[in-house]
């Protein structure tokens, strides 16, 4: 038996993530994630999936990230209007990155919020983010192979899953190369 530096080519390990597929009668099983940090995986937007696939004709454990255009779309219009508001107001720093300790006067925060949610939303109107399915895939990955995959669906549903694998394993994945640009459908409070 071979020593392998990454377990998700140990063929032993491949087997077990077949057994517990097989089990699931599924070709994946989701990956739960201690980060939680991550709370938009399993949101219906974005999932963390592991399945077999091939790699060189070896048999390799795929470790997929796999989530909408839409949320892909968010995430880049929001880092875009951070920058602004971060260049306007030095001293803010977003809620996801505060310490327990953190302090900012109410009405200066509000202040802030305000611009911030002026900037997405001309971000938004005018379109300046654009974007298109992809797949980045790392071969350096930890575990296996890492696959970051944007597709243009409403949900990441097993059913989608299931597609993407089967096209991914079966080399017939046609990604859609038009850009789109999203808007904030929401209601206003």
């Amino acid at each position: 038996m071979g020593t392998y530096k990454n377990e998700g080519f140990e063929p032993a390990t491949i087997q077990l993530l077949k057994e517990e597929c097989q089990e699931e009668g599924s070709s994946f099983v989701y990956v739960e994630d201690e980060d939680d940090d991550l709370e938009v995986l399993n949101s219906g937007e974005c999932v963390h999936v592991q399945f077999v696939g091939k790699h060189k004709d070896n048999e390799v454990i795929y470790d997929a990230i796999i989530y909408t255009l839409r949320l892909h779309h968010s995430s880049l219009v929001y880092e875009m209007a951070m920058e602004k508001v971060k260049k306007s107001f030095p001293q803010y720093i977003p809620v996801e990155e505060r310490k327990p300790d953190y302090r900012i006067d109410a009405e200066l925060e509000e202040e802030i919020e305000l611009f911030l949610t002026e900037l997405i939303e001309e971000i938004e109107e005018t379109e300046a983010v654009k974007v298109q399915e992809h797949i980045e895939i790392d071969h350096e990955f930890e575990y296996g192979i890492s696959l970051d995959v944007c597709l243009n669906v409403e949900e990441i549903s097993e059913e989608v899953i299931e597609d993407f694998i089967a096209q991914f394993n079966s080399n017939s994945l046609k990604l859609d190369k038009t850009m789109y640009s999203f808007t904030n459908d929401e209601p206003e409070e």
